[in-house]
């Protein structure tokens, strides 16, 4: 579930990128957000989904 939050969000966010359409700034945060929880979950040993 996790994983399809990330990767939906780096698809709104590369296109936030090509089109300079960005909803404030708050799909970058969220990107951000969805990467380090992901990351900290591989840190701690837990599967990533």
């Amino acid at each position: 579930m996790l994983e399809t939050i990330a990767i939906l969000l780096i698809i709104l966010w590369l296109l936030g990128l090509v089109s300079s359409y960005t909803l404030g700034g708050f799909i970058h945060v969220l990107l951000v957000i969805a990467v380090v929880v992901i990351i900290l979950r591989i840190i701690q040993g837990r599967s990533p989904v």
